[in-house]
This record gives C-alpha cells, sequence and structure tokens, in this order.
C-alpha cells in the first residue's frame, strides 16, 4: 500500500496522524487561517476607521450646540469622507439625512451642509 506524503499548509513540514489532517499542530492552524482571512480584515479595519473618523470631525464641529449649518467645503477640509456613513434616515419632507452613528448631516442648497445629532432615546423605566 502506497502511503502519500502530505505537508503542513502553514510551515511545510510533514504532517503525521489523521488522513485528513493539514496542520502539524493548533499553531499553524491559526497562522494560516490568521494568513487568509487577514485581506478581508484589513478592509473591515479600514471602513471602520473612516467611519469612527468622519464621527469625530461631526462631533468636533457641532459640539454641544445640536445642530449647526457650516459649508460643505470645511468638512472637505477636515478629512471628512462624504462616501461613508453608516445609516441614512429620510424624514416626512423626503430630505435625506446621513449618519455616522449618532452624528449626522444633511446636505442642502449652496454646497452648505446641515449637522446634527441624534436625540438619546428614553428607554422606559424597569
Amino acid at each position: 500500500m502506497e502511503t502519500l506524503t502530505r505537508h503542513c499548509l502553514a510551515c511545510g513540514k510533514t504532517v503525521k496522524g489523521r488522513i485528513d489532517k493539514k496542520f502539524c499542530d493548533d499553531y499553524c492552524r491559526n497562522v494560516y487561517n490568521n494568513r487568509t482571512k487577514s485581506d478581508d480584515n484589513a478592509l473591515i479595519r479600514e471602513v471602520i476607521q473612516i467611519l469612527k473618523k468622519n464621527r469625530r470631525i461631526l462631533a468636533a464641529l457641532i459640539g454641544e450646540e445640536g445642530m449647526l449649518k457650516i459649508p460643505r467645503t470645511k468638512l472637505l477640509n477636515s478629512g471628512f469622507r462624504f462616501n461613508y456613513h453608516t445609516h441614512i434616515y429620510t424624514n416626512q419632507k423626503g430630505d435625506n439625512y446621513y449618519f455616522c452613528f449618532e452624528y449626522g448631516y444633511l446636505l442642502i442648497a449652496g454646497d452648505w451642509c446641515l449637522l446634527v445629532k441624534r436625540k438619546e432615546e428614553k428607554s422606559p423605566a424597569s
């Protein structure tokens, strides 16, 4: 009977044991899986960093105001990226507010933005 020599997918060493075994130990299995998933994780980390930065910019500009009208260029100059937001809220008038977590903005005429902070919802008493 001929035996097939198998090699660890992470380090290349000869693997002994079950016929379906792919790694020499748990360390190599973790290294291999982390390496193969790192591209996906890098993209997710990048998007999350952009969203956090957008939130920080909105929070810094609004401060304690709750609402503020500013030129769109002020956001752009701060490094704000308009293509990244967590959700969109459409009011009864049909206006779209773009949110980065609890901070949002409405694009208004003349290249202006209305910055807003979502009001905290009160939870019912237990």
